[in-house]
């Protein structure tokens, strides 16, 4: 998931909790919903409205890496008979 890489690069630390809130909070609160950041961080505990609006830009930072070919794909191993 990309929160790895977004905590290596300065958006603090992320639980699981606040990221799947995080998530659920983007599905109710589009991008024309008036102060759009400040109620995603009332969804969020622990989070401003600062931290999850760059949450959010580095998140679209990864998957606009990953789709432009910039992020190689990860080597899994195979296994018989799967």
């Amino acid at each position: 998931m990309a929160s790895s890489s977004m905590s290596s690069r300065g958006s603090g630390s992320w639980t699981d909790k606040q990221n799947k809130a995080f998530e659920k909070a983007l599905a109710v609160f589009d991008k024309d919903t008036p102060d759009r950041w400040h109620n995603v961080a009332k969804a969020v505990p622990g989070k401003t409205a600062q931290e999850v609006e760059r949450h959010f830009e580095l998140l679209v930072e990864d998957i606009n890496s990953i789709e432009s070919g910039r992020v190689p794909f990860p080597k899994y191993r195979t296994t018989k008979g799967a």
